[in-house]
């Protein structure tokens, strides 16, 4: 071996070593995420989050490694969560702590994964079950759990650890403030004297969050971590949007339910008084949103063919109602953590918002219209008798209405020189502004969502619709820190294969065609079977003559043949993907290394020639 050849194999042994060292002694907290969408690196929300955490958390991840052998694509989902877990444990520098923990059955594992109630699934006759969950707890024995991690939710993976951890950080209940001019709260019916319970949404929340009521805007609202307002029509002077100007600006977070129509919105009556005549009962924020570029229409109405609600007309038949509708899946934006989970979410003469886009601000539709829809004026619904009405001159535009929107990012004050008379301190800008406006109030009410029956003394609610839970999503969302609302949905891990998708789609559609031709031929062939073998007589046996016999014995032949074209086509339908399958394999393991190797050989060659040209 030449000397200048023994030199460049010492000089590349002596940097493999090297490369190994720094990677095991220097490198050994980083990491190279080559993944389309960066699933294990961790987002600066998540990283803030993690920063925050004062006293030490433990995680306990519970996943059944026996029980899951057979489930590959579950064990390759489990993967990731461990590994995403481990991302969690070395960015929160010792104030993590992650047990991994196998729950055998009938163990001390099993026994703990049941205690933090963890939900486990049966995967097999032999009544195994499976866990695949995450209990948390703190110092002050404080516990969160994920029940079970759903594979269809893997997009927010991320989120949903990072909440599970913010929580344990944070353990008091976050403050909410209620500003409501609609009767949503627990209060004495004015007609029969009798208590009447607070909106089935307004327990739920009170469940969840310190909720209080309150009866007026002021600078006093800065004191709560998120604000709700239902149906503010009063709050049109300068002084209250001030106020909730400046609850925005300083990082507190916004829900606002405003509606061009609110139907729940009638005169109090007092017995034995006349009928109070039908007042305003429209609302909207528009002297503040405006600022930002959204405005509700004023006096309009979202008519909807697509998603109208069947109710009963005057004459008891039923009548699809074009103001009061059913938003679906398609209807609800699947990409945000607040209703990547809703089915259903029920609407009543909700408006609809025009957006002007403002630099630095991201304003996202929640829920909006299909393309089947129209605006109506709102005075339609003022003394509506018979809903067939609306449906007179109605015409869809193609257009798409939002009714529901976040709003986020960077906004400016719409008070930059304060208001006159009130004091404190002026903030005009922030870069963390967090509010949702939902163009209905209506949703809220028992009557479109949850149905409320007595059950000897108590109030049992069951819900049709997943009104509650959006609400109860959004509080959640938005009572979290900044860095927590941050943390978006990411990619999927498990990537499907469309070109081996495509081959199937064509390879069915080719055996279906083949297919029914086949079975058409095969069903005649049997009827005509048929009537040969009913010729009998009475004591069973056939009375055929010879030609019959011969052609009898011709569609025997003929079915077996048939079954046997349809079975091969059957088999013709994996042979497309069977073939890909073995060019990947070939182009993964042999072809690359190859190519590769060959183009390493190729340099190391023309380097040598090169030096020996030299010399």
């Amino acid at each position: 071996m030449k000397m200048n050849q023994l030199t460049t194999l010492v000089m590349i042994a002596v940097v493999f070593l090297l490369f190994v060292g720094a990677n095991n002694l220097l490198m050994s907290n980083a990491r190279l995420d080559l993944t389309e969408n960066n699933l294990y690196t961790l987002t600066d929300g998540t990283r803030d989050v993690l920063d925050t955490i004062e006293e030490p958390i433990t995680l306990y991840f519970f996943f059944s490694e026996k029980v899951s052998e057979d489930l590959t694509s579950l064990r390759a989902y489990a993967s990731r969560v461990q590994t995403m877990l481990e991302e969690y444990e070395r960015a929160a520098g010792g104030n993590l702590i992650v047990r991994v923990i196998d729950p055998e059955p009938f163990s001390e594992n099993e026994d703990l994964a049941a205690e933090f109630g963890l939900q486990s699934v049966p995967v097999n006759q032999a009544g195994d079950e499976l866990y695949f969950g995450l209990a948390g707890t703190n110092a002050l024995d404080d516990q969160e759990v994920i029940s079970f991690f759903q594979p269809d939710k893997e997009a927010y993976l991320e989120y949903e650890l990072s909440k599970l951890v913010s929580s344990l950080s944070n353990p008091g209940k976050p403050r909410l403030a209620v500003y409501a001019e609609l009767p949503v709260g627990e209060e004495v019916d004015p007609q029969t004297f009798q208590q009447r319970p607070a909106w089935v949404v307004i327990d739920q929340l009170q469940e969840l969050f310190d909720v209080e009521m309150i009866d007026e805007i002021s600078p006093a609202i800065e004191g709560y971590d998120l604000l709700f307002l239902i149906h503010p029509k009063s709050v049109t002077d300068e002084a209250s949007l001030f106020a909730l100007d400046q609850f925005v600006m300083k990082g507190g977070r916004l829900v606002a339910f405003v509606d061009p129509y609110a139907e729940l919105d009638q005169p109090q009556q007092m017995p034995g008084m006349m009928s109070a005549p039908p007042g305003n009962n429209a609302s909207d924020l528009n002297g503040l949103t405006s600022h930002w570029g959204i405005t509700m229409r004023d006096s309009k109405v979202v008519g909807d063919a697509d998603a109208a609600l069947t109710v009963g007309s005057p004459t008891g038949a039923p009548v699809r109602h074009l103001g009061i509708l059913g938003f679906g899946p398609s209807n609800i934006a699947g990409d945000d953590i607040v209703t990547s989970s809703l089915e259903s979410v029920n609407v009543a003469t909700a408006g609809i918002w025009d957006v002007e886009p403002r630099d630095g601000l991201t304003v996202s539709t929640l829920m909006s219209s299909s393309e089947f829809a129209m605006p109506l004026d709102s005075f339609q619904f003022q003394f509506l008798m018979d809903p067939a009405t609306l449906q007179a001159g109605f015409q869809a535009t193609g257009e798409t209405y939002p009714v529901a929107l976040r709003v986020s990012g960077r906004a400016t004050s719409a008070f930059p020189g304060g208001v006159e008379g009130v004091s404190g301190d002026l903030v005009t800008e922030t870069d963390e502004l967090q509010v949702v406006l939902i163009a209905d109030t209506d949703l809220l009410a028992d009557r479109l969502w949850v149905q409320v029956q007595n059950f000897f003394g108590q109030q049992i609610a069951t819900a049709f619709a997943d009104n509650g839970s959006f609400v109860t999503n959004l509080a959640e969302n938005l009572s979290g820190s900044n860095a927590l609302i941050s943390v978006r949905s990411r990619g999927q891990f498990t990537r499907p294969f469309t070109v081996v998708e495509e081959l199937r789609r064509e390879a069915e559609a080719s055996y279906l065609e083949s297919a029914e031709d086949l079975q058409a031929q095969l069903a005649e062939t049997e009827r005509q079977l048929a009537e040969l073998e009913s010729s009998q007589i009475d004591d069973g046996l056939l009375t055929l003559t010879i030609e019959q016999e011969t052609a009898l014995v011709q569609f025997q032949e003929e079915k077996l043949r048939i079954r046997k074209e349809l079975r091969d086509v059957r088999h013709q339908l994996d042979k497309d993907i069977e073939s890909l399958g073995s060019q990947l394999k070939f182009l993964n393991i042999l072809l690359m290394p190859l190519l590769l190797t060959g183009f390493l050989i190729l340099i190391r060659v023309f380097g040598l020639a090169r030096k020996e040209g030299s010399a």
